[in-house]
């Protein structure tokens, strides 16, 4: 009995050692542990043994059934082992290989406008201003000068969070944010998103504009249209582009202008402008006979529709690709 037990350990550590894949090692494990394998028929063969031998041949075919096992359990790792070398080795990453090229992101065309329009305006000296785009009632429309029957203050023209508060129709009140905390001279512009109801081709509840304001003690008109035409003639790089001024209405300054520019042998109406009122440099604590300022306002999609040649404002906020990846 046990010579035979020994000759069926020999064989299977033999043949699970021969085995080179996990689908022969299955065959050779049923030879010795299935349900006709050589120890199953030896366990079976224990009915034939009398009482007193059986418990000791029970636990020599439990020791040779370790034994198969355990040659099993060591082949099986071994294979396991040398199948995760070859697929590493067959799916190995060659890191000298260029790398794929894959899709780029890039800026929005408008974002690239506000990028050019600050570098322009700081290369002569204007600092960038933010502030909030929920505003009071008192900054988006009563310090800067505007009567509480004004259009702009309805419902229908402008988004009411409360009854005091807006988002802000433009970016006017960072100017009486920044002057209620500075000291003229005061020199910035204040680009941002402003909101009205407003959407058609060239029209959108949500867009983009630059304001900019000088406050000095020798401020004049003519500073104003000196900056305003040096912007927009390097904005949109050409020296040969005029700039006029037609006399216009604006609560917050006085005198007020429409600013016009040559384009393609006519005149564009580009934004609006003028001295700041005493009103407001009243509601901010700003001496108006010591203090002088002119402020301008633009709009940034406006700019950018021209210097790209977009003919529709609704194309920057329906997020094509096709649209976008012209500016990449």
């Amino acid at each position: 009995m046990t010579q035979h037990l020994d000759h069926i350990l020999s064989e299977a550590q033999s043949a699970f050692a021969a085995c080179d894949n996990l689908n022969d090692l299955e065959q050779a494990k049923a030879r010795f542990l299935g349900k006709s394998g050589a120890l199953t028929d030896a366990l079976k063969g224990l009915g034939k043994l009398s009482a007193e031998e059986r418990p000791a041949a029970g636990a020599a075919i439990n020791v040779v059934k370790q034994g198969v096992e355990e040659a099993l359990r060591n082949r099986r790792d071994t294979l396991l082992l040398a199948e995760q070398e070859r697929q590493l080795s067959s799916e190995a990453l060659d890191v000298t290989l260029p790398a794929r090229s894959g899709d780029r992101g890039g800026a929005h065309p408008v974002s690239l406008t506000l990028a050019r329009i600050e570098q322009l305006f700081h290369s002569i000296g204007f600092d960038v201003a933010e502030g909030p785009e929920i505003e009071s009632d008192f900054y988006n429309f009563t310090a800067l000068n505007i009567p509480e029957d004004h259009p702009a203050r309805a419902m229908h023209d402008t988004f009411y969070v409360d009854e005091q508060h807006v988002l802000r129709t433009h970016t006017s009140p960072v100017q009486v944010h920044y002057m209620q905390n500075k000291t003229p001279p005061l020199k910035i512009i204040a680009p941002g998103r402003v909101y009205r109801v407003d959407s058609d081709a060239t029209h959108s509840p949500m867009f983009h504009q630059v304001e900019g304001l000088w406050v000095d003690e020798d401020i004049s008109f003519a500073n104003l249209k000196g900056v305003v035409q040096d912007f927009l003639q390097r904005f949109f790089e050409r020296e040969d582009l005029e700039v006029r001024f037609r006399p216009s209405f604006f609560p917050f300054t006085e005198p007020s202008a429409e600013m016009d520019m040559s384009w393609n042998g006519g005149w564009l109406e580009i934004g609006g402008c003028g001295m700041v009122h005493p009103e407001v440099f009243k509601h901010v604590g700003i001496d108006s006979e010591k203090y002088r300022g002119f402020a301008f306002g633009l709009g940034v999609e406006r700019l950018t529709m021209l210097r790209y040649g977009v003919n529709d404002l609704r194309l920057f906020f329906e997020n094509d690709l096709r649209f976008l990846k012209q500016f990449g």
